[in-house]
């Protein structure tokens, strides 16, 4: 019944009292917006009972032969109290075994059961990381900075794939590496980058975009290939999502890198592997380049000067009051008050806590700030961006605990 004002009982003993004071059953119908037909349902109701006929009628029968007895809900509702790790399938499973004579709901009333006593967890919304770019700097001389990328995988003829990940120097346009990988995972990536370190030495800062294994959704994006660039003293650039014009002399290597040796691919990996290797010979010994006045990349290019070590070196945290190493898990122990979540891409790594107000700690990684948190809520607020810090600035010139540095 289309009543389009006020509520429905008013506009109902309206129509009824002015059809009673004598106007047309059919005027008022059209003025109502209701059909003649329930014009007349209504004034029968009124007729036979009153206004009381008048109330909205529920469509939920007057007895529902499914529903739960209240006794199995209340059984269900202690279990759970007394259990409160067991999800709806355990209790299910539980009850069963415990009264084989008893007609116990499926797993998915159960937890119906459970959301209507409030007692199903609800997700926490955990603040994550929401990549936005870091600034971009130019290089002036080589391995100022080294750009790095997935090309897009590709499948090779005996139906396996290939992830070429590439790594070039901005400068010199100098390919460092391309290596037929089996899959993005970080562990491969790190060798192929632990090489490279040993061959070419170390850069200032490499340039990647959010995905993996580069960046993650953890606190400030850290991977724990980033957190490997961080410990050898490397500083991140990411361009911003969606603008591989960022990365743009990078993604035009890889233009030309498919379409002198992918296409079409080799039989296996490491047929792929050699064709790469011919590529990188042409391409920095061989093949003139547009964006370097038609020089020779290998003509640019030396080795850096900073060395890979053997060892990676420690964090040096002397400005923060504590360090703190990072569980595998991915949390610190805060003396007895509990545990801090960090991030599981720092596991095994230290960390620095700096107080920077009564209860609020910010907390470093490296050079790095990554997040503050309070000992109240013991939860980590992460940096919006990955930024290096400055020494010497004190808890008084903190604005907030998302106040850049």
């Amino acid at each position: 019944m289309p009543w389009m004002e006020c509520d429905p009982m008013s506009l109902r003993l309206k129509f009824v009292s002015r059809l009673l004071e004598g106007e047309k059953m059919t005027d008022l119908c059209q003025e109502f917006g209701i059909s003649r037909k329930t014009g007349y349902k209504l004034l029968e109701r009124y007729k036979a009972d009153g206004v009381s006929a008048l109330q909205t009628n529920t469509s939920r029968p007057h007895r529902s032969p499914n529903r739960t007895a209240e006794g199995m809900v209340k059984l269900i509702v202690d279990v759970r109290q007394t259990h409160p790790s067991w999800g709806a399938p355990k209790i299910h499973h539980y009850l069963k075994r415990k009264y084989p004579d008893l007609s116990v709901p499926v797993s998915s009333t159960i937890h119906e059961i459970l959301d209507r006593n409030n007692l199903v967890r609800k997700k926490s919304n955990r603040c994550r990381f929401k990549a936005r770019g870091t600034e971009l700097r130019q290089a002036l001389q080589p391995n100022d900075l080294w750009c790095t990328d997935f090309k897009g995988q590709f499948r090779l003829l005996d139906k396996s794939y290939c992830y070429p990940l590439t790594i070039t120097d901005q400068h010199s346009r100098f390919l460092l590496c391309v290596d037929a990988l089996e899959s993005t995972k970080e562990d491969e990536a790190i060798l192929s980058f632990q090489r490279v370190f040993q061959e070419f030495g170390l850069p200032a800062a490499i340039r990647s975009d959010n995905g993996v294994p580069f960046s993650s959704r953890a606190v400030c994006g850290l991977s724990k290939l980033s957190v490997y660039w961080l410990r050898l003293g490397i500083r991140i650039e990411r361009i911003m999502p969606g603008h591989p014009e960022q990365n743009g002399a990078h993604e035009r290597m890889h233009l030309t890198l498919k379409q002198a040796v992918t296409i079409p691919p080799a039989k296996n990996i490491i047929q792929q592997q050699d064709l790469f290797e011919g590529f990188m010979t042409t391409f920095n010994h061989e093949r003139p380049h547009d964006g370097i006045e038609q020089k020779l990349p290998s003509e640019l290019y030396r080795k850096s000067e900073r060395t890979c070590p053997v060892f990676l070196p420690e964090p040096n945290y002397s400005g923060c009051d504590r360090e703190k190493l990072v569980s595998v898990c991915g949390s610190i122990q805060l003396q007895n008050q509990g545990r801090v979540y960090i991030s599981a891409a720092l596991g095994g790594q230290k960390v620095g806590l700096r107080k920077i107000e009564d209860k609020l700690w910010e907390v470093r990684f490296m050079n790095y700030v990554i997040g503050y948190f309070d000992e109240e809520a013991m939860k980590l607020t992460p940096k919006e961006q990955l930024q290096e810090t400055e020494e010497g600035i004190t808890a008084t010139e903190v604005v907030s605990p998302m106040s850049p540095e």
